[in-house]
């Protein structure tokens, strides 16, 4: 389980640094400094504040980049919430690393089950990492905090009822996106601060009649809850994206790099699954943010340049009219995307797509996944994952940065005092 929290934080903190010099995490850190003097936490790239607020701006800074890790049975991207929010109270608590790591493990155990219990209903208008994942951080902070059986019951009345997030933000490819982890990490630490001194939050604001569960999904599986606690970590479920754009798109990402480089391409068909292609359905996107949830334009690319990295959504790329890249654009005018049962039914467990590529001279390429590079089923190696790390933090930062940071979470567990951590990143 440390070595999975490890892993879990190395690549957390890949997005977060790199992502931190974005222009809506330059936005959230002004916000933040407005809200008052204070030392308390980090703030990547932009000083220290509160640990609510520091966790805050370094949620918003973790999940701009589509980078940061995802869980296919929740559908949530853990670490932008519950990292953020378990580090900023470890820094204020002057904890060591190992309760630090213990709190995200923990955390990710609240958020993932509460998550796997509303999918895949509450996925329709909910965003399950600004809802499901305030549960997640308030665990994290209160871990750290200490609180006793009583107290964490009533952080988690209180998260439960700040959860929020809705889809609505993809129809205008809007900054929401990344305040949701930021405001999820922000109202996690207030609830286990306002549980330590006291203040009461619902006792059954799971299953109660006017509860989340019964709120927020149309179903719901209260055993997914404790299905497996105490035997079996979540986070070992973890899932690390090694594509810069939705996760959605990555299966198929991965069969169209197998086919890369095939000329005279007449046609493209993708087969995905219901929930998925609902999020990634743009066709011809006219901006980085509707790139990234286009799973044609990210098969498109994969084909034609071999990767789906951060160069594959530059701004020029862009513009009013879509596609500007004559090769992508011409490929995208051959695309047909296509939702099929079969791989409906195996969502969440599974995120499939098949993929078929017709060549002008009658050759036929077919290929088919159930799970991206980086699922466990189909899993990066440490070394993979810390030059993912280094090819984000070094080119933005400083590659000496970048080392330090490195070395850093590689000797977590063993830091006496995580304020002392990354305070000179």
């Amino acid at each position: 389980m440390i070595a999975d929290t490890r892993r879990s934080v190395l690549d957390w903190l890949g997005s977060a640094l790199a992502g931190s010099l974005e222009p809506p995490a330059r936005m959230a850190q002004r916000v933040v400094a407005g809200l008052g003097t204070s030392g308390e936490a980090t703030v990547f790239g932009a000083g220290r504040a509160s640990a609510a607020a520091a966790a805050m701006a370094n949620g918003v800074a973790s999940h701009i980049l589509e980078l940061d890790d995802v869980h296919k049975g929740s559908t949530l991207h853990p670490g932008a919430p519950i990292i953020p929010a378990a580090l900023a109270v470890a820094e204020r608590e002057h904890a060591d690393g190992r309760p630090f790591l213990l709190a995200v493990a923990a955390g990710y155990e609240a958020a993932l089950r509460i998550g796997e219990a509303v999918n895949p209903s509450h996925y329709r208008f909910w965003h399950p990492t600004g809802t499901a994942a305030t549960f997640g951080a308030a665990v994290a902070a209160g871990s750290l905090l200490k609180l006793n059986a009583a107290q964490m019951l009533d952080a988690l009345g209180s998260a439960g009822t700040q959860a929020a997030g809705l889809w609505e933000f993809n129809a205008d490819g809007a900054m929401s996106k990344h305040l949701h982890p930021g405001k999820a990490a922000f109202n996690g630490i207030l609830a286990a601060d306002l549980a330590r001194v006291g203040f009461t939050g619902a006792s059954r604001i799971l299953e109660g009649d006017r509860g989340f569960f019964r709120a927020t999904s149309e179903s719901h599986d209260a055993s997914r809850i404790t299905d497996g606690l105490g035997t079996h970590w979540k986070i070992s479920e973890n899932c690390y994206k090694m594509h810069s754009c939705c996760g959605h798109t990555h299966t198929a990402i991965d069969v169209a790099l197998g086919f890369h480089g095939p000329g005279g391409i007449a046609g493209i068909h993708i087969e995905t699954y219901g929930p998925g292609f609902a999020i990634v359905k743009e066709l011809n996107p006219r901006s980085p943010y509707q790139a990234k949830f286009s799973i044609a334009y990210c098969v498109a690319a994969a084909l034609a340049e071999g990767c789906v990295g951060l160069d594959q959504f530059s701004a020029e790329r862009f513009g009013s009219e879509g596609v500007r890249d004559r090769a992508i654009a011409a490929l995208l005018q051959r695309t047909r995307v296509t939702v099929e049962d079969d791989l409906t039914a195996k969502y969440p467990a599974a995120w499939p797509s098949r993929l078929t590529v017709s060549l002008e001279d009658g050759t036929m390429l077919r290929g088919a996944s159930d799970f991206p590079r980086g699922n466990p089923e189909n899993p990066v190696s440490t070394d993979e994952l810390e030059d993912k790390f280094l090819s984000l933090v070094a080119p933005r930062c400083s590659p000496g940065t970048a080392r330090r940071a490195l070395e850093a979470v590689r000797a977590i567990d063993h830091a006496a005092d995580m304020a002392e951590v990354f305070r000179n990143l």
